[in-house]
């Protein structure tokens, strides 16, 4: 390795362990992933590890916490291994929401939720009153919630004032692949809220995912973009390369963009023949 590159690895290294905090956890890799699309439980774990993510969000809904119906996701991604962060995905009220929140807290001793209420089938956009109501519920409950919202600057502060550790806009509708769609919104919101910024759904390559930390995200939540490449593997090193190169580019701070031309080497002394 020469010189340079080694500084490079180690410019890479110190970006990645700068750390970020839900809560009372704390977190090295800013990137997250789902479960479920994949091939086996065990190309989730190797694309997990591949990614570097630390903390793994599991549809309570969808999946099975039962020895006796067969195997089970979490006897090959560990606990013990990784955070796990339970989902409320498939629920279409508060109510069946809360109730959800409340299984995952028994079935799995932790107080950490990802909250997401849908409101459109079609679109699985999230119902933002009914997160609102929901939020507030389950903090006065002792739950530390992650929710899913639109890329609302209004919903994200509201989110915020109630006690959300983070806020989680969407940066397009879920599993489309579409990437950053609204990036002015997200700029906003990154503006006007204090908490971390984990921008959620929609992310479908890893240029995506550096735009999305160049604009100043704490950190990326994605499932099916890793789990839908032709080779998810290569994609989950792809996304965690990509997210790495975003967060430095955002903590480097990027040139003026200018409409004209301007030289990259001064003009005054130019020699004339």
């Amino acid at each position: 390795m020469t010189a340079d590159n080694a500084k490079n690895e180690t410019a890479n290294r110190g970006n990645e362990m700068s750390g970020w905090q839900v809560g009372e956890w704390s977190f090295e890799s800013r990137l997250i992933i789902g479960t479920g699309k994949y091939e086996s439980f065990e190309q989730n774990l190797a694309c997990a590890e591949a990614s570097g993510a630390e903390m793994i969000t599991v549809a309570l809904r969808r999946v099975n916490f039962d020895a006796s119906k067969g195997p089970r996701l979490l006897d090959v991604i560990s606990p013990k291994r990784f955070v796990i962060l339970p989902n409320t995905a498939g629920c279409y009220t508060a109510e069946d929401a809360i109730t959800t929140a409340k299984m995952g807290r028994e079935l799995l001793e932790t107080n950490l939720i990802k909250l997401e209420v849908i409101g459109d089938e079609r679109t699985l956009f999230p119902d933002v009153p009914a997160t609102l109501e929901a939020a507030k519920a389950l903090i006065a409950d002792g739950f530390t919630v992650l929710p899913y919202i639109t890329d609302d600057p209004v919903a994200c502060q509201r989110l915020e004032a109630m006690g959300c550790p983070v806020v989680m806009p969407l940066a397009a509708p879920i599993g489309s692949g579409m990437g950053i769609r609204n990036a002015a919104n997200l700029r906003i919101i990154l503006e006007t809220v204090e908490v971390p910024v984990i921008v959620d759904a929609g992310v479908g390559t890893a240029s995506d995912a550096a735009v999305a930390m160049e604009l100043g995200a704490t950190a990326l939540l994605m499932n099916t973009a890793i789990a839908h490449a032709k080779d998810p593997l290569k994609m989950a090193v792809a996304m965690r390369q990509g997210v790495l190169a975003g967060r430095a580019a955002y903590e480097a701070g990027r040139m003026p963009q200018r409409l004209y031309a301007s030289a990259s080497s001064p003009l005054d002394g130019t020699a004339t023949f």
